[in-house]
């Protein structure tokens, strides 16, 4: 396992999960959705400059009682509003990859490495970590920029994302090694 982070370099592509405002709303631990997007905003921006790709993840109904993926209620938080150029991909369960284009729009990016942040660290975006890990993406988890129902789950989940080989590391950080 590499405790590297990823450096902000071609192919390297920015998964943002669930970042939708009523999901940033709700109770979270052991950070706030709130501070988990201000860190997604900052690697937002910071990829966005570097030209690299950015997917924002929205889940939505399957039922479609949420008003569908684009009502007002699947809005992502406005810090990370899709901004042209940016791939928008909607899921309809857990995993971002599972029922949706994410691999094929991945590989049409030339993507050979993936960040991941978002809500909620043991559901998500570890769903989504675990499927990238097994399509062979090198994957770097961003400690600060993902956040969890509990303090426990969180916990739990980084260290299974070690165990996978996944780098866990902080926006600082990938933003210094980036420089």
């Amino acid at each position: 396992m590499s405790h590297t982070p990823a450096a902000l370099t071609p192919g390297t592509v920015l998964v943002l999960v669930d970042l939708q405002q009523w999901i940033v709303s709700r109770p979270a631990a052991p950070l706030t959705g709130p501070a988990v997007v201000r860190s997604a905003a900052r690697l937002k921006t910071a990829f966005e400059t570097a030209g690299l790709p950015v997917v924002l993840v929205r889940y939505a109904r399957v039922d479609g009682s949420d008003g569908g993926p684009d009502s007002p209620f699947n809005r992502f938080a406005p810090e990370v509003a899709a901004r042209p150029g940016n791939e928008v991909v909607t899921k309809y369960g857990i995993d971002a990859f599972a029922g949706t284009d994410l691999a094929d729009r991945l590989d049409r990016l030339g993507a050979t490495g993936l960040v991941i942040a978002g809500i909620a660290t043991e559901y998500g975006v570890g769903e989504t970590v675990r499927t990238a890990v097994t399509l062979g993406y090198p994957t770097t988890v961003v400690e600060d920029a993902v956040t969890a129902l509990s303090t426990s789950g969180h916990t739990a989940a980084l260290d299974a994302f070690h165990r996978l080989g996944v780098t866990v590391t902080h926006t600082d950080a990938l933003l210094t090694a980036a420089a």
